[in-house]
């Protein structure tokens, strides 16, 4: 039992546990990218090129790409995606192109970050849930996370890695579990939807972009308590509400035991259980390294491509303000100083989850208070979230992702308004 003390230990403290190093207090897995970022600062770009192509590349290799009209599209993104890249790395193309809240914002903010974080992250992850770990949470958070989530216990590890870690490195989880057949597809949505948030690393820039750092205790905890609330509401409604309870097709089906008796002892048996049968370190560590490659591979050139179109279209066109009047009446009946503003920028989001920071960076207190938690709580946005679930086999269409976005902004506003004027 030495490995699920010794590599369960190691996994979560490189995702959970927050390191003072220098000046900077962040999880070792933000610090350790943060290191190479610094050292090996002329090579990334290349780097981030060559993931962006072979992601480009993989879906015509494969034959992904006509499996079906979603995978067409995004297949040609991708393409796209390759051209931005090759621009901005070799400093070619047009002028607005390099503005820099443009190409090299998604560039150096998003596309080498998450190029860095998926794959290292993914080696922490085969020690994080491999070797019992995930089995002893879940039995023990089983009381609670059925009951309000409708989610088996063994999520909850899943919604703190997605939380604490990543929404590509939760997504990791989700869809390897899901493939394993201890997740069904509405479970599997449900905590893609619901629980796969920006990371905390995120949050810190949305907070200092906005000036919110003094408050930053504050800010995370409300966002934590925002986003797990609307997703109680939100399994309740359509489409979530709706989703089939089956397996993955050729998985066999490993649904979560019902308790009863001693929960610990029951615990510790299932992280014994899964001890026994998991794969040797080399080889776990592998498996995910590709997955992590792969799930990179998949989510860098959408960045570039999807993620800019976002941005192209909140300069230059009205559509967000368009949007924006879906939001109005509740940011108007919150008394929200600046309603459209405010609605504007929550519309934003979909696009690129720091765009609704941006707009907002001169307004009130409490208009940037609410925009920072709804920019997390709404979690689906099309430059790397949705990319990123449809690049994973768990069955929902973009069109419900859209419909589960706007009821997310909706209810985060409606709960975190009040809670905002209490505070402030």
């Amino acid at each position: 039992m030495w490995k699920f003390f010794v590599y369960s230990f190691i996994g979560a403290f490189m995702f959970f546990v927050p390191v003072t190093i220098g000046e900077k207090n962040s999880i070792m897995l933000d610090h350790i990218v943060s290191y190479i970022q610094t050292y090996a600062a002329p090579a990334l770009p290349y780097y981030a090129l060559i993931i962006i192509a072979a992601g480009s590349i993989y879906p015509f290799l494969s034959g992904t790409w006509k499996k079906s009209t979603v995978n067409i599209i995004f297949s040609i993104f991708k393409v796209i995606g390759l051209f931005v890249g090759i621009m901005l790395v070799f400093n070619f193309g047009p002028a607005w192109l390099f503005d820099p809240a443009m190409g090299p914002f998604l560039f150096n903010k998003l596309v080498v970050p998450v190029g860095l974080l998926v794959p290292i992250g993914a080696v922490f992850l085969a020690l994080l849930v491999s070797y019992g770990l995930l089995e002893f949470i879940g039995v023990l958070m089983q009381p609670v996370m059925r009951p309000v989530w409708k989610t088996p216990g063994r999520s909850a590890i899943d919604a703190v890695a997605s939380f604490v870690g990543s929404y590509s490195l939760g997504l990791l989880i989700t869809n390897r579990i899901y493939k394993e057949g201890k997740y069904t597809a509405k479970e599997a949505a449900i905590i893609a939807t619901g629980f796969s948030t920006v990371s905390a690393t995120f949050m810190v820039i949305v907070a200092k972009t906005l000036g919110l750092m003094d408050m930053w205790n504050t800010y995370f905890w409300v966002t934590l308590f925002v986003t797990f609330l609307v997703t109680a509401v939100t399994v309740r409604i359509w489409p979530l509400s709706k989703m089939k309870d089956e397996y993955y097709e050729g998985s066999t089906p490993q649904p979560e035991v019902k308790v009863s008796g001693n929960r610990f002892a029951r615990a510790w048996d299932e992280a014994k259980a899964t001890l026994a049968a998991s794969p040797t370190l080399f080889d776990n560590i592998k498996t995910n390294l590709m997955d992590g490659l792969l799930m990179a591979m998949a989510i860098l050139p959408s960045i570039l491509s999807i993620g800019l179109l976002g941005l192209v279209l909140a300069e230059f066109t009205p559509l967000f303000d368009w949007i924006g009047y879906i939001f109005y009446p509740f940011t108007a009946l919150f008394q929200l100083p600046e309603p459209m503003l405010a609605a504007k920028a929550s519309a934003l989001g979909i696009a690129e989850m720091f765009l609704p920071a941006l707009l907002v960076t001169e307004s009130a207190l409490i208009v940037k208070f609410v925009i920072a938690v709804v920019s997390v709580s709404s979690i689906i946005f099309f430059s790397a979230v949705v990319p990123c679930i449809v690049s994973t086999e768990i069955p929902i269409s973009i069109p419900k992702l859209v419909v589960i976005w706007i009821q997310r902004v909706i209810l985060t506003i409606i709960f975190v308004t009040p809670i905002a004027y209490l505070i402030l």
